[in-house]
């Protein structure tokens, strides 16, 4: 009889989490899902968050969803951001949330020229014509008149169409490193990036936030979302990523695998997610010094009005850096 039930508790130490002893978590993303999004599609399709507790739904964001508002309402538990400019917004105006992991070490944004025609970075000042969104001309655009000679005559209007590249080749415009320039080839061009961060724009991208509640109340299930979206994203940059890529496909029925093979090896080889800090204290890295360095670079340069932001409450290192991931990432590639 002892046998028997030392036999089956046994048995139910070692069986995995059942769903019902999983925890539901509510993570938006923001946009269609895409290899951008690699690492949580892979870690909810191979098990990797059910391993460490989590229940995952992905919430998928585009042109007609705004998920930034159904965080702090409670909505969804984690929100996938941009770059550090939306998080310090929310400081100023008290909206209760905080960054607690940097999945892109760089911000993907890059201008986009025709190769040759511009002989440096630096010569992009004399473009007739530069094709910025609107958001951009209020962020980096200002970053690139005050530090880098940009000058306003050059300004026109983005309206995320290739046509006017396509067509003129003095044209200069904004993408993402890890699209645009991709786009273009299929039609025939032969670009060159530009990627800002290699020339002083110093935030952080895709970065985590979390409701300050939530952190305080619940860090366990906030340690295991962001452990188990660590080890996703080795996994899917550098081991077997058919599953994370089938279930992108899935939700996002325009994405084929080429797109999705093409758009990895550029976030590879411009270092967006495993580069800098990342490289010595895993991926999910981030630094206050940091955040605070780009804060002051958006204070000097005109994006952010000197004293309206508390930069001390914009981030907490207390759920990364903490090296998860490594051992993973050198079974993968040897390194």
């Amino acid at each position: 009889m002892r046998t028997t039930i030392l036999v089956a508790l046994l048995a139910i130490a070692a069986a995995p989490l059942s769903a019902q002893e999983l925890t539901k978590v509510r993570f938006g993303t923001n946009w269609f899902a895409q290899g951008g999004h690699g690492g949580w599609y892979q870690a909810q399709a191979d098990g990797t968050m059910a391993k460490h507790g989590i229940d995952l739904e992905i919430v998928q964001g585009g042109p007609q969803v705004n998920n930034r508002p159904m965080l702090p309402a409670g909505q969804l538990d984690f929100l996938m951001a941009g770059n550090l400019l939306l998080s310090f917004d929310n400081v100023r105006n008290e909206i209760p949330t905080v960054v607690v992991a940097a999945f892109y070490q760089k911000d993907p944004q890059i201008l986009l020229a025709h190769k040759g025609v511009y002989k440096d970075f630096a010569d992009l000042t004399n473009a007739p014509k530069i094709l910025i969104s609107r958001d951009g001309q209020i962020s980096f655009w200002r970053w690139l008149v005050f530090e880098h000679g940009f000058k306003d005559e050059q300004l026109r209007p983005y309206s995320y169409n290739l046509a006017e590249f396509l067509t003129d080749e003095t044209v200069v415009q904004q993408g993402y490193g890890t699209a645009e320039p991709l786009y273009a080839r299929k039609e025939g061009a032969d670009p060159e990036s530009f990627l800002l961060a290699d020339y002083g724009w110093n935030t952080y991208s895709t970065t985590i936030e979390a409701r300050t509640d939530m952190v305080a109340e619940d860090p366990e299930v906030v340690q295991a979302f962001i452990d188990a979206s660590i080890e996703g994203w080795y996994t899917y940059l550098y081991g077997d990523a058919t599953l994370g890529n089938e279930a992108i496909m899935a939700a996002n029925p325009e994405y084929t695998l080429e797109r999705l093979t093409e758009e990895i090896a550029a976030m590879k080889e411009l270092g967006i997610v495993d580069s800098g800090l990342a490289r010595e204290k895993g991926i999910g890295a981030m630094s206050n010094d940091q955040i605070a360095a780009f804060h002051d670079l958006a204070v000097r340069t005109g994006i952010l009005e000197a004293g309206s932001v508390d930069v001390s409450k914009v981030a907490t290192e207390q759920f990364v850096n903490k090296g998860v991931g490594l051992p993973l990432r050198k079974e993968l590639t040897g390194e």
